[in-house]
């Protein structure tokens, strides 16, 4: 089964964006290629909160995260080379989608005081992050399980060459924008 937002993708969002003439060939509309999820935790802080982070992480993506390794030590933070600092998951093709729509659709609208996503994460070749506070937004997750306040980061990785066509990609998937360009 196509996942929703693709089919808008395929559908809607792709004719809309070569309609407006700066796209000749089809093959050249921006698209989203991955999705990066990463939570980093630091390792002062024990095992076991690596572990919760691996386990909300696996159970809000459907797949089992890479553990991050320190690839460098740093006497100030009580870091070691090869010390785990957090995980991270790589979603491509329809698990892609279906992440982004339930974090569009169910999990930002549960923010308190939600005004929209920043318009400043754009990276100036056409990728855009974003962080969030709290995993407990995402209504996978049991609030009464979760014994540590984890974030994460979630990084949405496009083809477009610049930040406007990302913008305006990534808008028509419906992220609710803050306005502020």
């Amino acid at each position: 089964m196509i996942p929703r937002l693709q089919e808008k993708y395929n559908g809607e969002i792709r004719t809309k964006l070569q309609g407006l003439d700066k796209y000749p060939n089809v093959n050249q509309v921006p698209k989203i290629e991955k999705v990066i999820v990463h939570m980093g935790v630091s390792p002062q802080l024990g095992k076991d909160v690596l572990e919760e982070a691996i386990k909300n992480l696996a159970i809000i993506t459907g797949r089992k995260p890479a553990l991050n390794k320190a690839k460098v030590s740093v006497a100030n933070f009580k870091l070691r080379q090869g010390m785990n600092t957090g995980c991270r998951v790589t979603l491509r093709r329809q698990v892609m989608y279906e992440f982004l729509d339930r974090l569009i659709a169910a999990a930002l609208p549960r923010i308190r005081d939600f005004r929209g996503v920043s318009s400043k994460g754009f990276d100036g070749h056409g990728n855009y992050s974003i962080g969030i506070d709290d995993i407990t937004i995402f209504p996978e997750i049991e609030v009464d399980k979760v014994k540590h306040a984890l974030g994460m980061d979630i990084t949405i990785v496009t083809t477009a060459k610049n930040n406007d066509d990302a913008h305006e990609l990534i808008k028509e998937f419906g992220m609710p924008f803050d306005g502020k360009r």
